[in-house]
């Protein structure tokens, strides 16, 4: 147990901070270090509990500075989406995934990043928004990680940071209550993950302070880049991950 609180301390502190700054990316950067050291099925639970909590904090704290016009049909796709995830993570390791998911990334957010003017999609409304929610939730119950898909989608939307961080940050709270629900329904959730639980969670509460201050500083541009940037070094982390122990 105390061979392995500087990970967790560690990749919570990480996670949260990327998270409060940007509105998404904790399932993404913690998963990315955790899941080298445990395996899926005992630490996605932590995951999920960890980041469930901070993500009430947030919203709570900035809901007045949020745009929620976009919000819904993402949360309806999303509750389709988590239940089958949920049977995924039983059934399924998510090494495979996660290359799949490292390589996506790294080249989206490289070539997002060359170019000068962000193409914006604005067909397919709230049916395809619903659709993308539904794959986030798919992910989210399968490996924690809900909020990438969105986030990705509402960059192309054009939307600004505002509208983007309404959408991103209730849906991946929703997310991760639903996946943990399912999860411990599934017999998933154990006394250990009420420990590491206990021990990631003065790191995420440093970090998303500390992010939530940060995300002030940034204009319109300077946002979109960190958040492409973030994309990047998630994907090359999740490619190079081993996969648990």
């Amino acid at each position: 147990m105390f061979g392995e609180t500087p990970i967790i301390l560690t990749g919570a502190f990480l996670a949260a901070f990327v998270a409060g700054a940007a509105g998404f990316g904790d399932a993404l950067i913690v998963a990315a270090i955790w899941l080298q050291f445990f395996s899926p099925a005992e630490i996605v639970p932590v995951i999920v509990a960890c980041f469930f909590v901070m993500h009430i904090v947030m919203l709570i704290k900035m809901r007045k500075r949020l745009d929620f016009r976009h919000l819904l049909p993402f949360l309806i796709g999303g509750a389709v989406g988590v239940p089958m995830g949920a049977q995924l993570l039983k059934l399924v390791e998510p090494h495979t995934f996660k290359l799949f998911a490292g390589a996506g990334l790294i080249a989206y957010g490289t070539i997002m990043l060359m170019l000068t003017n962000l193409p914006v999609i604005a067909w397919g409304g709230k049916v395809l928004n619903a659709g993308v929610g539904c794959i986030g939730g798919v992910l989210g119950g399968f490996a924690g990680l809900s909020g990438f898909v969105p986030a990705i989608w509402c960059t192309q939307r054009g939307w600004s940071r505002e509208q983007t961080r309404g959408v991103t940050q209730p849906y991946i709270m929703t997310m991760h209550g639903m996946a943990f629900g399912w999860m411990a329904s599934g017999g998933l959730v154990t006394s250990l993950t009420g420990s590491r639980f206990m021990i990631a969670m003065p790191a995420v509460a440093v970090g998303a302070w500390l992010g939530v201050r940060l995300y002030g500083q940034f204009d319109e541009k300077r946002f979109r880049q960190c958040v492409l940037v973030m994309l990047v070094i998630a994907g090359t982390l999740l490619l190079f991950n081993p996969g648990g122990r």
